[in-house]
């Protein structure tokens, strides 16, 4: 009973002399309710000029998946922050020590979504480097095609979304009619739309067919144009370039400090791209200009993706031309899945099948590698230690959402809190490859 009446003498307290006054019985029903879940209250006279704790996140469509940022403000301005991951954490670095390398090939798709090809990729290269298995180079030119269709695939998403946090609605709508494009020629190429795991150790798993060559001519035929009408729409608008300009600025040294990549690392003027650097695949058969700024703000971040899509078509087409002849997997059925043909019709390459589905490639005992490629986020490796067995020993992912995500602080701290969900776009993280 004292515990009540003090309840009651504090919600009276309470609504005195505060905003309250109007409506006071209903007020009072909610801050009984309040009470009762062990909660308090606290009524202030300029909320703007004193400090408060925002949480944003971790569910919040502005955040790009679950992520959460706890912002300390004073004001309208953000004092300090702490960015907070882990909510989709799934131990996908443990899952992987208990499956075959091919077996954890669709655990590579569900990383980052958004370009599940280039992850498919970056697995295969760290295991062919730990077993020594040479591809073919029509297997190679294919997955470059597939990779660089995945960059423009992931950039459309970004772009879609980040025009959308700065307020418009139609670029949303034309960067995913591109997207759906896109998506048709996976199913061509892959026979899957999302999550494709088309790339196998030792090659890919089936050959492009002349529909989907010509598909992919005729998308990078149009695509160009679509860029140039966004661009138009976008380089000189005003909305736009306000929200971005000077927003968010990483200087190179802090760049190079913080573990940046990809394109937030080249914004800020540092031309590192591991498809020049080391390069795989055959990018160092192709032609090709690597996007750098050196203002290091959103808008650079904005203008190096812009350019890195239009790069991507230049690459393909190259790839289209110099297409050559030949097989797609490695014909050595230890190594690599053999073709259907010979598994359906032959009792030596049924055989093959059920080793590798069970055992898999299996490299030499102590070996390790680490293989990396620029994905469309930043550099994405793979380490891989095995005690030679088909299964590897351990498996760490080197993801470049998770290196871009801790830039996001020191991004934060000092913007204003309208700033947020931009500056988060600007970094586009994906957090099924953050949280791994």
């Amino acid at each position: 009973m004292e515990a009540t009446s003090q309840t009651h003498a504090r919600l009276e307290a309470l609504i005195e002399g505060s905003h309250l006054e109007i409506w006071r019985e209903h007020n009072r029903a909610l801050l009984r309710r309040l009470e009762s879940k062990h909660s308090s209250a606290t009524f202030i006279e300029d909320a703007l000029s004193t400090e408060m704790i925002l949480n944003i996140g971790p569910q919040h469509p502005a955040t790009h998946g679950v992520l959460r940022v706890v912002a300390r403000l004073d004001g309208e301005i953000i004092r300090s922050c702490v960015i907070d991951i882990g909510y989709l954490h799934r131990g996908i670095e443990k899952v992987a020590e208990y499956k075959t390398f091919q077996e954890f090939m669709p655990y590579t798709d569900r990383m980052d979504y958004l370009s599940p090809y280039s992850n498919n990729v970056a697995l295969c290269l760290a295991v062919e480097k730990l077993a020594q298995i040479e591809v073919p180079e029509r297997g190679q030119y294919i997955r470059t095609i597939a990779c660089e269709l995945a960059r423009i695939l992931a950039h459309l998403l970004w772009l879609g979304s980040m025009v959308m946090d700065s307020g418009a609605v139609s670029m949303f709508l034309w960067t995913f009619r591109e997207r759906e494009k896109i998506y048709d020629l996976f199913d061509l190429i892959a026979g899957a739309r999302l999550t494709v795991s088309h790339a196998r150790i030792g090659g890919v798993a089936s050959d492009l067919t002349p529909e989907a060559i010509e598909a992919i001519r005729s998308f990078i035929r149009s695509f160009p144009r679509e860029l140039r009408d966004w661009e138009k729409l976008l380089n000189k608008n005003r909305i736009w370039l306000e929200r971005n300009e000077g927003i968010g600025v990483v200087s190179a040294e802090r760049a190079l400090e913080l573990g940046l990549t990809g394109p937030n690392l080249r914004a800020s003027g540092v031309p590192y791209d591991v498809r020049t650097f080391e390069p795989y695949l055959v990018y160092d058969r192709v032609e090709f200009d690597v996007p750098v700024r050196t203002e290091g703000d959103n808008l650079a971040r904005y203008y190096v993706r812009m350019e890195e899509m239009r790069q991507s078509v230049r690459i393909i087409e190259q790839c289209l031309r110099q297409l050559p002849p030949g097989p797609i997997r490695n014909e050595n059925a230890k190594l690599s899945y053999p073709h259907k043909a010979e598994v359906y019709y032959s009792m030596e390459g049924l055989i093959h099948d059920f080793m590798y589905t069970d055992w898999g490639v299996c490299p030499p005992k102590g070996a390790e590698a680490y293989a990396a490629i620029e994905a469309p986020k930043g550099e994405l490796g793979f380490y891989i230690q095995s005690d030679g067995t088909g299964f590897p020993w351990r498996l760490k992912i080197r993801s470049p959402s998770f290196c871009n995500i801790q830039a996001l602080e020191s991004m934060l701290e000092g913007a204003m809190v309208s700033d947020v969900v931009v500056l988060i776009g600007g970094v586009d993280p994906v957090m099924g490859e953050a949280d791994k």
